[in-house]
């Protein structure tokens, strides 16, 4: 009798666990690929074939990942706050990636400047 309790709790056990997780409530699960994309334009006079569908930015909470899809040389990237205050400069050699970390809730431009002189932008909303 002691042992078909036993089986019962554990069966108990292991299947609301199994639904807290499935349900998202144990708050276990990946957060990787659920980043919102931001769409990339195009900004002045461009001295080649455009390149702004190689550069691929997502937002995931305050956390903006910068993929380059193929070579593009020493990139500039700044991030700035819609009012135009520079929140983080640097320069990066692609097809690296980058991460940068947003402290503050609000709107927020990406700029990415090409060693051509091309430049490409992106505008996004951090929420908290």
């Amino acid at each position: 009798m002691f042992k078909l309790k036993e089986m019962i709790l554990m069966l108990c056990f292991i299947l609301s666990g199994a639904l807290c997780y499935a349900h998202g409530e144990a708050r276990m699960e990946k957060e990787q690929g659920e980043g919102i994309p931001i769409e990339i334009k195009e900004s002045g006079i461009y001295t080649g074939p455009s390149r702004g569908n190689s550069i691929i930015p997502t937002l995931n909470g305050h956390v903006l990942t910068v993929v380059f899809s193929e070579n593009l040389g020493q990139v500039a990237v700044e991030v700035a706050t819609a009012a135009g205050v520079s929140v983080q400069c640097l320069s990066v050699l692609t097809p690296n990636g980058l991460q940068v970390y947003i402290p503050n809730a609000g709107n927020y431009i990406v700029t990415f400047t090409l060693s051509n002189g091309d430049e490409y932008y992106g505008e996004f909303t951090v929420t908290d």
